[in-house]
């Protein structure tokens, strides 16, 4: 989810509306509104701080989530171990006390009156042979039998404890989609706030100012795989804004970026911080299209450059995703995968 703020000119979405969203985003950095604002402005820059702190708690809940996919994953490949080692310790077992019967049952004779009384001392000491070695190998048995129920024990203590992980990451997931609700929803009641008329001026800058395709410049892309992430971008142009989402329907902005690579047959990850350091950081003046660009310190918002200036992203909710400046946030830092 990416912030309306516009910190650099660039012909996208000019008019009073954007105007007055920049001065309220630059007034919102400072911690300051200026005297002359209306309370509309306020509410614009409110509303535009709410949106920030909305995409970092949603790239929050993207890092939880994919932390607790990983880790069901894990007790899930844990699970399926412990049933396979229990499976043969089990029959281990069975066949040591099936052994261990037969020679009690035989066991009641000392051997040497056996061996005195044996119609066939030759036969008798042959068997008694065979026994011992048969012994020998129970103890080996009796050894591997010990060491898998060692193991099974570490086994079941790891998934017990990735279990408990996974709960904690699952309450953050939650703590984290309460967070992003409720940030959204405040936005929402701060906007229905508006008159129609400026709440007509604020859809109006949170939407592309062009309609035609922006000149790239004839940019190339870096690699193969970087000019097909590019295709997939572009193939989601005007799709909404969902947060949590990463395609094909709807996206936001770490899943924009995820997805597109993913149809180039590249796995990133899910989300914009992971993103950041997925390749190679390059200069922003040596961009190519294709680089992850991610903004702010934190990293919480991201993009793909196009060529001449431009990224594809998805911003927020309410504004689909489209072309924009890539000054359009600070702290720009861009990443060739």
């Amino acid at each position: 989810m990416g912030s309306h703020r516009r910190l650099a000119s660039s012909g996208f979405d000019r008019g009073a509306g954007a105007a007055l969203c920049v001065m309220s985003a630059a007034a919102t950095a400072l911690g300051v509104v200026p005297a002359t604002a209306a309370p509309h402005d306020d509410t614009r820059a409110k509303v535009d701080r709410l949106y920030e702190e909305a995409e970092q708690a949603t790239e929050a809940y993207n890092k939880a989530d994919e932390r607790a996919d990983k880790l069901r994953g894990q007790v899930n490949d844990a699970q399926d171990r412990i049933a396979r080692q229990q499976a043969s310790i089990n029959s281990k077992r069975d066949a040591l006390g099936s052994l261990a019967g037969a020679q009690y049952r035989a066991g009641g004779l000392d051997p040497s009156l056996a061996l005195l009384l044996s119609e066939d001392p030759a036969d008798y000491l042959d068997k008694a042979a065979r026994i011992a070695r048969l012994s020998a190998h129970q103890a080996g048995e009796l050894e591997d039998l010990q060491e898998a129920m060692r193991v099974i024990a570490q086994e079941r203590a790891e998934a017990a404890r990735k279990l408990t992980e996974l709960e904690r990451s699952r309450k953050a997931v939650a703590t984290h989609k309460r967070t992003v609700e409720r940030k959204l929803a405040q936005a929402r009641r701060l906007l229905n706030s508006l008159s129609a008329a400026d709440r007509a001026a604020f859809d109006r800058a949170s939407r592309s100012g062009r309609a035609d395709l922006p000149d790239f410049g004839g940019a190339v892309a870096a690699s193969g795989r970087a000019a097909a992430a590019v295709a997939a971008a572009q193939s989601a142009l005007g799709r909404p804004y969902i947060w949590g989402a990463n395609g094909p329907s709807g996206f936001d902005c770490s899943g924009l970026i995820q997805w597109s690579y993913a149809q180039a047959g590249v796995s990133l990850p899910r989300t914009s911080q992971g993103q950041r350091y997925a390749g190679r950081q390059v200069p922003l003046s040596e961009a190519q299209p294709g680089d992850v660009v991610t903004y702010r310190s934190d990293a919480s918002h991201v993009g793909m450059y196009m060529g001449n200036g431009q990224v594809i992203h998805a911003p927020y909710p309410g504004a689909p995703v489209r072309y924009d400046p890539v000054g359009m946030m600070p702290g720009a830092t861009v990443t060739r995968v």
